[in-house]
């Protein structure tokens, strides 16, 4: 069973909560997180994305990137702008995005449950990306975001939650996006703990650079250390566990930049070989196994045929994966979608009208609008022990960062 424990939170008094608090770090680029944090030297955007206090030609992985995080942090404790709590404690945090609401317990997870995959992932992580935030988290000496975990539901831990809800919360707030954020304070842990600890494995949602840098952080402070004991809180890092059913998948669409040397005729009746292709007004499939496709200014609708999918294959049944082998490989001879500029991805939450501008910028050549993969597929994914294509998933609504903080000492 994985193991959790409370912790002295780092976190902003509840009256700045909502001036401190930042959509993550990867979300964003560096105008972006510019914008956001403008006019506001409390924003935990000068924490995650301190290129926005350098020149923009800073490189990204330069030294002073990471200094100014860690100089920024330090400036937050020192202004008091963020405290340290006195005594060990978890949180419960709501999240409401369009009338539905998910609610998850914030706690710390261990580092070898991590890697003896009682944490369960579904994705590869990159290697740049990983050494980007391993740094981050050893710079700072604290995991700055949590890591989206989430578990199949148990009724006794949701009665738990139900219950503490109905009290008054330590931060509350509609961020300007409209997604309202709550969190409560729970200083008597030892139910929630003991209801998690039941729980026989969880699962990456969200964060699996995160999460490989808080075991890669965790290693390396260990081996510093000549007297390690296992106690260490650097043993420990941040997460959020969200039970499954709450949890609101989006598509994550793709765009492709050619049509591989074919004409735009040519490539609809190779599509019409994969399944069944038909003009429609509805750029959003509405079952899996159908993928609205916009070329030359017009959406399409693709249906694969039901028999042609191996629903006993948890890889092979993913509507990410039919794509990629039979239409992004054969059609447009894109061989690998991890590192081949000729294909992006578009979360979910920017809309099909997203997909339009870029095509109809003829920066882009064709868009295709996915069926979002469900929780259960993903569960069935890393219970199988194998890994999703990439950019299978965009969970909404984002963790924010800056409520809570998770030192290492």
């Amino acid at each position: 069973m994985p193991r959790v424990k409370a912790f002295r939170a780092v976190r902003p008094a509840p009256a700045n909560a909502q001036k401190v608090a930042s959509v993550p770090y990867d979300v964003v680029n560096r105008e972006e997180a510019a914008e956001l944090a403008a006019g506001n030297a409390e924003s935990f955007l000068h924490v995650v994305r301190p290129d926005i206090d350098l020149p923009a030609d800073t490189n990204p992985y330069a030294d002073e990137i990471y200094a100014k995080a860690a100089e920024n942090l330090q400036r937050f404790l020192s202004d008091g702008v963020l405290q340290q709590d006195d005594s060990e404690s978890i949180f419960l945090y709501r999240q409401i995005m369009n009338g539905k609401s998910q609610v998850g317990v914030v706690c710390c997870c261990h580092v070898d449950d991590y890697e003896n995959n009682l944490i369960l992932k579904h994705e590869f992580t990159r290697p740049a990306k990983e050494d980007d935030r391993t740094r981050h988290v050893m710079t700072l000496n604290a995991h700055a975001g949590p890591v989206f975990l989430t578990y199949r539901d148990d009724q006794g831990l949701n009665q738990l939650v139900d219950d503490a809800i109905s009290s008054d919360p330590l931060y509350d707030f509609t961020a300007a996006d409209g997604v309202q954020h709550t969190v409560w304070k729970i200083d008597a842990p030892s139910d929630y703990v003991a209801a998690l600890t039941g729980v026989p494995a969880f699962y990456v949602a969200d964060g699996h650079h995160r999460a490989a840098s808080a075991w890669r952080a965790g290693k390396a402070r260990r081996e510093q250390n000549p007297d390690h004991t296992g106690d260490e809180e650097y043993n420990w890092f941040l997460t959020v566990l969200f039970p499954a059913s709450q949890l609101n998948i989006l598509a994550y669409n793709r765009i492709i930049k050619d049509l591989n040397g074919q004409s735009v005729d040519e490539i609809r009746s190779r599509l019409a070989e994969v399944g069944t292709l038909e003009p429609t007004d509805n750029p959003v499939p509405q079952n899996s196994g159908s993928f609205c496709v916009y070329l030359d200014g017009s959406w399409s609708l693709l249906r694969v045929p039901d028999e042609s999918i191996d629903q006993g294959d948890a890889i092979a049944c993913l509507d990410v994966a039919i794509l990629e082998q039979r239409v992004i490989t054969p059609i447009f001879g894109i061989d690998d979608v991890r590192t081949d500029p000729r294909i992006d991805f578009v979360g979910g939450i920017r809309g099909t009208k997203e997909l339009e501008a870029r095509v109809d910028s003829g920066d882009w050549a064709c868009a295709v609008s996915m069926y979002p993969t469900s929780i259960q597929q993903l569960m069935a994914v890393s219970d199988a022990g194998e890994v999703m294509p990439p950019k299978s998933t965009w969970f909404e609504p984002k963790l924010r960062s800056g409520l809570i903080t998770h030192l290492l000492d």
